[in-house]
């Protein structure tokens, strides 16, 4: 995936603590719940950690990390969500692995790029002309004056030619996941751009090492929050956890599905906010296949292009590895996802018997399909702000009744859909927390 824009953080932490809450605080199990051990969970608990805070963070997962997980269950490891530190040069990831010791690299170039249609190679001129379409996002943005009123992305290329069109809003499926009615234009405009690094031991395993040393609960689903006391009570399967403040990090597909109950509710204007931003559906597929290479040089990126509305690319071999990962989004991954993973594997083998050949049909011995879209804990790849709700994700950071605080991606302006956004918007909340007072 390339980068969005470009389409394919002794004695006074004692008193501070007794700052929060006051008396309540003395009685609480702790002085904050961190609800979530992604990203923006383990970055929210290290600095109320720094802060003199206690910190207990629930996760519902028996792992920690959320939507960056490396995933080794076929043998050869692959990041199964997030894979690129997006815009490097301010990412907090890439001080975070130096402080780890763990190296960070550039995007591989790989083995060569390749576009078929319904397997077989594209001509030139079909690819020019993919090549072209996909350049107009970026020059329609740059020229739209957006201030006035928002639009969606298929909007903003309502002047071009269906058949044009249809090319050009496909490019958003493979870096947003979304379709392009249901992107807004002015929040795509403000995501941030620059370099990309890969994390070759696993951006998953980067984030999960970085959770040692929190008191992180595994298995634990939060099912309640209740905010209507001096601070807040949090139900998870163990019992209910009391604290001054929660900062609450699952992802905009959770809240919106209602997995979590509030007493009292929401107030209006972040269910508003809620009902402002959507969830993408970028997926991948991991086929490990093993034997013969059939003639492919390991890295070689090959994309399906035949339908815009069904794109898929496909990694095959990469670093040498015993995979190919197949990537899709919109409304195709969202298919594939409710499928479940024998169909996926069925769909993505298939394909790759257009493309290489039948004998490759016997050398597919696994999959891995995480299925971000129908995952429980996820609910979808990441935030996407519909159009007209560009200011949604601002108003869902807004404190709750001075206690409740949404972190993560989604609350993270122009690093919205990125761990380094997250990570951001984590220690905001924090921050926020820290300077409360009795």
């Amino acid at each position: 995936m390339l980068d969005r824009r470009t389409i394919l953080r002794g004695s006074g932490a004692s008193a501070a603590s007794l700052a929060l809450g006051g008396r309540a605080a003395l009685a609480a199990d702790a002085d904050v719940v961190v609800v979530g051990a992604g990203a923006a969970g383990i970055a929210a608990a290290h600095d109320l950690k720094a802060a003199g805070r206690r910190a207990i963070v629930m996760e519902a997962r028996d792992r920690i990390g959320g939507r960056a997980f490396t995933d080794a269950s076929l043998g050869p490891a692959y990041d199964a969500g997030a894979m690129f530190i997006h815009w490097a040069e301010r990412n907090p990831w890439v001080q975070i692995a130096r402080e780890l010791g763990i190296a960070t690299a550039a995007e591989p170039w790989g083995g060569g790029f390749r576009v078929f249609a319904d397997g077989k190679p594209m001509s030139d001129s079909e690819r020019q002309k993919r090549r072209g379409a996909f350049g107009q996002i970026d020059r329609r943005l740059d020229a739209a004056d957006l201030a006035r009123r928002d639009l969606s992305i298929r909007d903003l290329l309502g002047q071009l030619d269906p058949a044009m069109s249809r090319i050009a809003s496909s490019g958003l499926l493979l870096s947003i996941g979304e379709e392009a009615d249901r992107i807004s234009a002015r929040d795509y405009q403000r995501l941030w751009a620059g370099d990309d690094l890969v994390v070759p031991s696993g951006y998953g395993n980067l984030v999960a090492r970085h959770g040692a040393g929190l008191d992180i609960r595994l298995n634990q689903p939060v099912s309640e929050i209740r905010w209507d006391g001096p601070g807040v009570a949090v139900t998870t399967p163990s019992g209910t956890l009391r604290a001054s403040a929660c900062i609450l990090t699952v992802p905009v597909g959770v809240l919106k599905a209602d997995a979590i109950r509030f007493s009292p509710a929401l107030p209006a204007r972040h269910r508003d906010a809620l009902g402002g931003i959507g969830m993408g559906a970028l997926t991948k597929i991991a086929l490990k296949v093993e034997g013969e290479r059939f003639g492919i040089t390991p890295g070689a990126s090959f994309l399906e292009a035949g339908s815009p509305e069904r794109l898929m690319n496909l990694d095959l071999f990469p670093e040498g590895k015993d995979l190919v990962i197949a990537y899709c989004g919109g409304n195709y991954a969202r298919e594939l996802s409710r499928a479940g993973r024998a169909e996926a594997r069925a769909h993505v083998t298939e394909l790759l018997t257009k493309i290489v050949g039948a004998d490759i049909r016997k050398a597919v011995t696994g999959i891995s399909f995480p299925a971000w879209w129908t995952d429980p804990f996820s609910r979808g790849s990441y935030s996407v702000c519909l159009p007209g709700s560009d200011a949604a994700r601002d108003r869902l950071a807004e404190p709750i009744g001075g206690r409740i605080f949404i972190a993560g991606e989604a609350t993270a302006g122009g690093g919205a859909m990125t761990v380094g956004g997250a990570t951001l918007a984590g220690r905001a909340a924090a921050a926020a927390v820290t300077r409360l007072k009795a």
